[in-house]
């Protein structure tokens, strides 16, 4: 056990298993509204790429542009394999002039590794899991002051980044201010006694709501392999830059948006109940024939389950269920139009 998961266990964290951690009674998505939230995000991980020739690897892997990576822009992006099924996605960040990090799901933390790897040898580059950095989330208005005034540093707006000691602090889309914090396991015990003075300690499940109301999905192990990255939303997002060269699985993304052969998308709704759907399952039509699979679930606290899932774009038989309960939908917060990361950079998110 390292220290810092000992220090959460002391402040009455509950592991519920290696993706979820809970804090009691205390998980409600109306929380944020009255007070900031502080959660562990034990869901992520971080893979670092390091070398004279990262930035000229990472450029032929990724749907980012590297040098918009500068080191304040922190860019969404994916990885996919040459028929541009996504294999990840996530966040790159410059820390220093040839080393990255990528926050990602940790379920791919070690298959993404394994694949990088097999290019990484013809590169001056290493790839090394950051299993000494702990991943916090702080939801709420407050966040951004709370930030200045318990960490000293300026929070820094959607999609971009501030170095905060040896680590980086993240802004993650929603309706809400959200941050993340990737530090050393030491200032991430010193970063949550600063910031629980003023917060509420909840499990990573509501952040995981929260990205879900922000339309924001992140692919998991057992989705690997199965999508384009417009299926997840992600040029909707910034995540894909169409003004690059070459990357693995780039012409298919290119022509799949350019000939309009996106024939599914990421969807938002919700149902009645508390059993979360895995993964995978089924979103059904009237008549009982798949339309579409959960990419991710989490409970609203209030005896509902909210989704993402990735749906046909074709005309569907409704109602449609999921798991035996009738999905009632939701709007997404943003247009399904493309947003080019290059103005996303220069604008701040």
């Amino acid at each position: 056990m390292s220290d810092w998961t000992a220090h959460l266990e002391q402040h009455g964290a509950r592991l519920v298993d290696e993706r979820h951690i809970e804090f009691g009674a205390q998980e409600s998505a109306a929380s944020a509204r009255q007070q900031s939230l502080l959660a562990p995000l034990i869901h992520f991980a971080v893979l670092e790429i390091a070398g004279a020739d990262a930035e000229r690897f990472l450029q032929g892997q990724t749907s980012a542009q590297l040098k918009l990576a500068d080191g304040s822009f922190a860019a969404p992006t994916s990885f996919c394999t040459a028929k541009g099924r996504m294999l990840a996605n996530g966040q790159l960040m410059r820390v220093d002039e040839a080393r990255f990090w990528l926050l990602l799901d940790a379920s791919l933390l070690e298959p993404l590794r394994s694949h990088l790897a097999k290019f990484a040898v013809f590169y001056k580059v290493e790839l090394t899991p950051r299993d000494d950095l702990a991943v916090l989330g702080l939801i709420g208005h407050d966040g951004p002051p709370l930030v200045e005034r318990r960490l000293d540093a300026t929070a820094p707006t959607t999609w971009q980044q501030i170095a905060l000691g040896g680590g980086v602090v993240l802004r993650h889309p929603g309706d809400l201010p959200r941050l993340v914090l990737c530090l050393p396991h030491d200032e991430a015990i010193g970063a949550w006694q600063n910031l629980a003075h003023e917060t509420l300690p909840i499990g990573n499940g509501v952040w995981q709501l929260h990205d879900i109301r922000a339309g924001l999905a992140w692919l998991e192990v057992s989705l690997q392999d199965s999508y384009l990255p417009q299926m997840f939303n992600w040029e909707a997002l910034g995540g894909i830059s169409f003004k690059k060269g070459c990357y693995t699985g780039q012409e298919v993304v290119a022509r799949a948006h350019f000939r309009g052969q996106v024939k599914k998308r990421l969807a938002r709704g919700r149902f009645e109940g508390d059993t979360l759907p895995e993964p995978g399952s089924a979103v059904s039509d009237a008549d009982g024939k798949s339309r579409g699979d959960v990419v991710a679930a989490a409970s609203d606290g209030d005896g509902r389950v909210e989704i993402l899932a990735v749906m046909t774009t074709r005309e569907v038989s409704e109602p449609l269920t999921v798991g035996g309960q009738r999905l009632e939908w939701l709007e997404l917060p943003y247009p399904l139009e493309r947003l080019d990361p290059e103005m996303l950079a220069t604008s701040g998110g």
